[in-house]
Order: structure tokens, then sequence, then C-alpha cells
């Protein structure tokens, strides 16, 4: 079941669209129409790919501890 992100998470890959646009359009100079488009939307897959991992890593470090090694806790 996909998870959704935690407003952190929206934030963080929010920021990184925005960052990341401006980056691009600084240090590539883009003027026409097609390259601030293309600028943005490599900005968008960036964000996102963020976005995603960052669930991902959450997700990752709140898995339960495996059920093998409870047997300890019981005695």
């Amino acid at each position: 079941m996909p998870r959704r992100p935690t407003p952190a998470q929206f934030v963080l890959g929010v920021f990184t669209v925005v960052a990341a646009t401006v980056a691009l359009l600084a240090a590539t100079g883009a003027e026409g129409v097609v390259e601030v488009a293309v600028a943005v939307g490599f900005a968008l897959a960036l964000g996102t790919l963020v976005t995603v991992l960052s669930v991902r890593a959450a997700a990752g470090r709140a898995e339960p501890p495996a059920a093998g090694h409870g047997y300890a806790r019981q005695r």
C-alpha cells in the first residue's frame, strides 16, 4: 500500500523543485519557452524523486523489528 508523504516531506519536495528551478535557470540562462519548460520539468522530476525517496527512507526506519528476535524479551 503506497504511503502518503508527511507535510515535512512534501515541503522538502517543493523546496527542491523551487531551488532546482532557480539554479537551472540561472546556470543555463534559458530564455525561450521550451528551454524554461525543460528546466522546470527536470526540476519537477527531481523534486518528485526526492519526495519518493524520503517517504521510502522513513518507511524503512519505521519497520518493526524482526519477529524472530522477540524471544529474549519474553523471559
